[in-house]
C-alpha cells in the first residue's frame, strides 16, 4: 500500500519489535512505543542485530540495513502516533487491555488511521467496539519471529469495511508477507488447529505416554515438522498457549479445548517458556536440578 509512510507499533516486545524491523526495512517509517524504556532499550539492540545478521548474509545491503534503521524511532509517548497511516498493537494477549489501548488510540490518531491487531485468538469484533471506527478495525495477526515468517493471518470483524481489509492486504504484500484470511473465530486459522495439538502434547506428557523428548522427536520425524510441540509452546511462550486455549474453550463450548492442567501448573509455577528460562525444557546455563526436577513432573 503506497500511501502507507508511517506505522506505529504498540508493544516493544519481540513481537513488536520484529513488526516494526519488517516496515522500517521495507522502506516505511516507524515508530515503536513501549511505556517500559528498558524494553524500548532492549529492542533498539534487537533490531540492530537482526538487521546486522540480514546485512552479513548478504539479504540486505549496508545501505539498507542503515536506511532501515534510521527510519525506526523509538518512544514511550503516544502522541507520536498522531499522523500514523496505520497502527498496530502488539501487546499481551487480554482482551481488557487491548481495549484500553485501543480507546486511547482513537484519541490520537487521525480520522483516516487504521488499526491492525496482532492478537493470536481474540475477537476483532469486540476489540473495535471500543473506538469509534470500527470499520477500521482488522486482525493483523504476525507469527513469530516477524522477519523471517512469510505468513500474515489477516482476520475480519464484522464491521471491517472491504477498503481497510484491501488496504491491510496491500499493506501486508507491501512487507513481502503472504496472506492468508479468516472469519472472525476463536483462535483464526492456525491456532485453532495448532493450540489443541500443543495441549494434546501436554495430556501426552501429563498422563506418562512418553517423554517430553520422544513426544517432540515423534512429531518432528514423523510428520516432518521443524520442531516438537512441546519445544515449539517454549518458543511461543506457555502463558500465550494456555491464553489462546482459554479463548478456544470459551468461545467455541467444546471441552476438547479445555487446556492440560499439565499446561496449567506449568504457568501457575512461572515456567513460562524460553523467554523465562525455563518451560517444558530448561533454557538456563545451569539447569542440572532443573532438568531433574522437569523429568519428575
Amino acid at each position: 500500500m503506497s500511501s502507507v509512510k508511517q506505522i506505529g507499533v504498540v508493544g516493544g516486545g519481540q513481537m513488536g519489535s520484529g513488526i516494526a524491523q519488517v516496515a522500517a526495512m521495507h522502506g516505511i517509517d516507524v515508530f515503536l512505543f513501549d511505556v517500559d524504556p528498558r524494553a524500548l532499550s532492549k529492542a533498539s539492540a534487537s533490531v540492530s542485530a537482526s538487521i546486522a545478521r540480514f546485512v552479513s548474509k548478504a539479504q540486505l545491503s549496508q545501505s539498507e540495513g542503515a536506511d532501515a534503521l534510521q527510519r525506526l524511532r523509538f518512544t514511550s509517548n503516544l502522541e507520536d502516533f498522531h499522523q500514523a497511516d496505520f497502527i498496530i498493537e502488539a501487546i499481551v494477549e487480554s482482551e481488557d487491555i487491548k481495549k484500553r489501548l485501543l480507546l486511547q488510540l482513537d484519541k490520537i490518531a487521525k480520522s483516516s488511521a487504521i488499526f491492525g491487531s496482532n492478537t493470536s485468538s481474540i475477537s476483532i469484533t469486540r476489540l473495535a467496539t471500543a473506538t469509534s471506527r470500527p470499520h477500521q478495525v482488522i486482525g493483523m495477526h504476525f507469527f513469530n519471529p516477524p522477519p523471517v515468517m512469510k505468513l500474515i493471518e489477516i482476520v475480519r470483524g464484522a464491521q471491517t469495511s472491504d477498503e481497510t481489509f484491501a488496504a491491510t492486504k496491500a499493506l501486508s504484500e507491501r512487507l513481502g508477507k503472504k496472506v492468508i484470511t479468516s472469519q472472525d473465530f476463536s483462535g483464526f486459522i492456525v491456532n485453532r488447529i495448532l493450540m489443541p495439538m500443543i495441549n494434546e502434547a501436554f495430556y501426552a506428557l501429563y498422563t506418562g505416554v512418553a517423554t517430553k523428548e520422544d513426544i517432540d522427536t515423534g512429531m518432528k520425524l514423523g510428520t516432518n515438522h521443524p520442531m516438537g510441540p512441546l519445544q515449539l509452546a517454549d518458543f511461543i511462550g506457555l502463558d500465550v498457549c494456555l491464553s489462546i486455549m482459554k479463548v478456544l474453550h470459551a468461545g467455541l463450548g467444546d471441552n476438547k479445548f479445555v487446556p492440560c492442567p499439565l499446561l496449567v501448573q506449568y504457568v501457575d509455577a512461572g515456567r513460562l517458556g524460553k523467554k523465562q528460562g525455563i518451560g517444558v525444557y530448561d533454557y538456563r546455563k545451569d539447569s542440572r536440578s532443573a532438568n531433574s526436577l522437569s523429568s519428575r513432573l
